[in-house]
């Protein structure tokens, strides 16, 4: 069957599943884009649906696995991402045919495929694009269907053909019933991230502060991070995964998610909120829309704001975070999503 005829009904749809490659997939630890891969996956499997995940070969899946690249980009440098990116690219684009749709999880690189095959392409954008970008992005929207990930991170240059939230496999956190007296940050070590503003916020409300997360920006980190660890009022726990994040996640009274440009999402305020820990966050992006003000935590404009919100940190109910995250955030609402639109798309092809 070739990728521009109608899939028997009789049978599940067969979607190429196209993952980054600078991290496994599921990541060890950091990888945004690849755990929202993974977790997509692994619920449009259990849904029914015939995945092939195309992704780093030691990445993991109940559906089948397909994958030319060794190791992610960012745990070998002998893999060159440029080199190893368009092999991977080629690798699901060469079966394109064995497909009904293929779900681009990749970026751009994949769209300069689109014409040249007949097998639809569902790309999610997972963030606004840049103004580098936006070129590829403009070129390539009326063949490539767009999804955005939250109402807030849609740009007014591109159509998108939907949008859709991430979900996580909430059953897989479990609910934090006894926080301790300490706040946390969870994410890049980056200006962007506002990990040397939750300091200075934990240090002005006198609450210890444990980081966790990977150092992107080294200098940064040097210079306006690493001077405050004393092991006592800051502490610096690494890059956390397996049992580790979930024990971070769902111990802290709050997570201080303090940034200084326009989230797309925040995977980790979601998590969080599933084990039941408030979010106190600034108003950017995506976090209005994630973060009910005064019934999840507190969305501010201000440090003084964010130090206000501890105060009064006490008031916000953890099972209504967990609750809130249940109804809006599950893989299977996003999966539910995904396949309403990959039968629309078919539908119109």
């Amino acid at each position: 069957m070739s990728g521009a005829e109608r899939p028997d009904p009789q049978r599940p749809i067969r979607v190429a599943m196209l993952a980054p490659i600078a991290w496994r997939t599921p990541p060890h630890h950091y990888g945004p884009w690849e755990l929202a891969t993974s977790v997509l996956t692994e619920a449009l499997v259990a849904r029914g649906i015939d995945v092939t995940l195309f992704a780093t070969c030691d990445s993991a899946t109940s559906g089948t696995l397909a994958g030319v690249v060794p190791r992610p980009y960012n745990d070998d440098p002998a893999v060159d991402a440029k080199v190893w990116e368009m092999r991977h690219v080629a690798h699901v684009m060469e079966r394109a045919a064995a497909f009904d749709i293929i779900h681009n999880q990749a970026d751009f690189v994949p769209l300069a495929f689109s014409r040249l095959i007949r097998t639809p392409i569902v790309t999610t954008v997972h963030g606004m694009p840049s103004e580098r970008i936006l070129p590829m992005l403009r070129e390539y929207q009326h063949d490539v269907d767009y999804v955005a990930i939250s109402a807030t991170d849609r740009s007014p240059q591109l159509r998108y053909a939907a949008t859709i939230p991430h979900g996580i496999d909430i059953g897989a956190f479990p609910f934090g019933t006894a926080p301790v007296r300490e706040l946390l940050f969870f994410g890049r070590i980056h200006p962007d991230k506002g990990t040397a503003v939750a300091i200075a916020v934990a240090r002005a409300a006198n609450i210890p502060l444990n980081i966790a997360g990977i150092v992107q920006d080294q200098r940064y980190f040097e210079e306006q991070v690493r001077p405050h660890i004393d092991g006592v009022t800051v502490r610096y726990l690494g890059p956390l995964g397996g049992q580790a994040r979930l024990a971070a996640l769902g111990s802290a009274m709050a997570l201080l998610h303090l940034i200084d440009f326009e989230e797309p999402f925040g995977l980790s305020v979601v998590e969080a909120l599933a084990c039941g820990t408030p979010v106190i966050a600034f108003r950017r992006g995506s976090m209005a829309d994630i973060v009910r003000d005064g019934e999840t935590g507190f969305v501010v404009n201000t440090a003084e704001q964010a130090c206000s919100a501890i105060d009064r940190i006490g008031q916000i109910d953890r099972a209504a975070c967990r609750a809130d995250v249940q109804t809006r955030f599950s893989a299977d609402r996003m999966a539910a999503d995904y396949h309403r639109l990959y039968a629309r798309v078919l539908a119109r092809r």
